[in-house]
């Protein structure tokens, strides 16, 4: 029986991420030894979309009120996109101290 899953990212800047996760989205964490952090994400969902292109992950994490939390980032220091309402959430993307970026969406879709 599949219990969970386990997401990656790759960075160049390892230890700045690691702090973001934890000291900027405050994300439970263990270490695992050797200063690499795991991290407890909260609940999650899968969708699956058609394509013409296999091997294409895309990481969304989702928040209730994301005007709140765009507000909270941006206190924090962290730069959001302006917020693009796309029918089924209303998303951003933040920038990540690697250079990369994550999105951020409060979804208007049924959540099982």
């Amino acid at each position: 029986m599949i219990n969970g899953a386990h997401i990656v990212f790759q960075s160049k800047n390892v230890e700045a991420d690691r702090a973001f996760f934890k000291d900027i989205l405050g994300l439970n964490h263990v270490d695992v030894g050797n200063g690499r952090l795991i991290f407890r994400l909260p609940d999650s969902d899968l969708g699956l979309h058609d394509s013409e292109k296999n091997d294409v992950h895309e990481l969304y994490l989702m928040c209730d009120d994301l005007g709140a939390e765009i507000a909270r980032l941006t206190a924090a220091g962290i730069a959001c996109e302006p917020p693009n309402d796309q029918g089924w959430g209303i998303v951003t993307r933040l920038r990540l101290p690697r250079g990369g970026s994550l999105a951020l969406y409060q979804p208007r879709h049924a959540r099982p």
